[in-house]
C-alpha cells in the first residue's frame, strides 16, 4: 500500500538494555503506522538523552539489571523519565521498564515471592478491559524476579496467580510486569540465553523450556491480540499530544499470518478523539 502521507512527529524513543531485549512486535506495530523511532542502548554505551521533549513518547524495555542497581545509566534514565512524567509525555514500560516507571511514580520495586517465567493467562481488571478490547483475560509472556508496588493514583490493569501487580495505567502511561512485545525469535533467544535459569527447581511459576517452546504456536497469537489492542491505545495517547497529522494505511507485516491485519474495531482509547483513525493492526 503506497504511503500517502508520512506521520510528522518527534520520534518515539525505545530504550533497549540488552541485545536480546528487543522491541519485537511493538517495533513492527509502530513501523506499520510509519511512526518514527530511535533506539537507545544505554548499557552498550549510548548516551541517555537529556531532554524528554525531544520525543513523542518513551518505551522502556526489559533488562537483566534491577532498577535498584546503582548504575549511572539507570540514574540517567530515571532523570529522563521524571521529565517525561512532568511534561505528560506518554511512557510505556515492559518488565524492567514497568518497574522503572513505577519507581518514577514513587512506588517501590522489590523481589517477587517467586520468579515468574513462561506463558501466563492474566486477569484484566474491569476498569482496564477497554484497553484490551473488552477481554477479561489475556495471555502474556513472563521473565522476571522482581515486581513493583502499585503507584499512588494508578489503576491496576492486570494481575496474575504468582504476582499481584502485572500492569497499571496512569493517565497516558502504561507499566507492564509482563511481555506483549515478544516474537517467536525473541522467546527462543531468551530460552537459549536463560537455559540455566530454567533448570533450577522454582515451582509452578517457572515453566520448563520444553513447555515454553511447545506452547509458542498456540499462545503467541493470543499474546499478539492483546498487544494490538494495548499498543493502539497507547499510540492514540501519543498522537493526541501531536499536531494533527494524517496517518497512512498501515503496511502489511510479513511476519503476520494471513488475515492477521484484517480490519478490526478501533481501540476504545482512540474512539472519542481526533485520533480515532488509529485502529488495530
Amino acid at each position: 500500500m503506497p504511503v500517502s502521507h508520512a506521520l510528522t512527529m518527534r520520534p518515539i524513543a525505545l530504550f533497549q538494555h540488552d541485545p536480546n531485549q528487543r522491541a519485537g512486535y511493538l517495533q513492527a506495530f509502530l513501523n506499520a503506522w510509519h511512526v518514527p523511532t530511535v533506539h537507545i542502548h544505554p548499557e552498550a554505551g549510548d548516551a541517555v538523552p537529556r531532554q524528554a521533549r525531544d520525543f513523542s513518547g518513551l518505551v522502556l524495555l526489559r533488562s537483566n539489571r534491577s532498577v535498584n542497581d546503582p548504575l549511572p545509566w539507570i540514574a540517567q534514565e530515571k532523570a529522563l523519565l521524571k521529565q517525561a512524567l512532568a511534561m505528560d509525555i506518554p511512557v510505556l514500560g515492559h518488565c524492567f521498564g514497568g518497574q522503572l516507571l513505577a519507581r518514577g511514580l514513587g512506588a517501590e520495586v522489590m523481589r517477587n515471592p517467586v520468579p515468574c517465567i513462561g506463558w501466563e493467562t492474566l486477569h484484566v481488571t474491569p476498569p482496564a478491559r477497554a484497553l484490551f478490547g473488552g477481554a477479561a483475560e489475556v495471555v502474556t509472556f513472563n521473565w522476571h524476579y522482581e515486581t513493583f508496588a502499585q503507584p499512588k493514583g494508578a489503576t491496576r490493569a492486570l494481575f496474575g496467580t504468582h504476582c499481584r501487580n502485572k500492569g497499571f495505567t496512569l493517565g497516558p502511561h502504561i507499566g507492564l510486569q509482563c511481555h506483549l512485545e515478544v516474537t517467536e525469535e525473541i522467546v527462543r533467544d531468551w530460552c537459549r540465553a536463560g537455559a540455566l535459569e530454567l533448570l533450577r527447581p522454582c515451582g509452578p511459576s517457572v515453566q520448563p523450556v520444553e513447555t515454553v517452546l511447545a506452547s509458542l504456536q498456540h499462545q503467541l497469537p493470543r499474546t499478539r491480540e492483546a498487544a494490538r489492542w494495548l499498543y493502539a491505545g497507547w499510540l492514540a495517547q501519543v498522537l493526541r499530544r501531536q499536531p494533527h497529522a494524517p496517518l497512512s494505511r498501515p503496511m502489511a507485516m510479513a511476519s503476520q499470518p494471513a488475515g492477521a491485519l484484517a480490519a478490526q474495531p478501533a481501540s476504545p482509547w482512540a474512539s472519542a478523539s481526533p485520533d480515532s483513525r488509529i485502529g488495530i493492526v
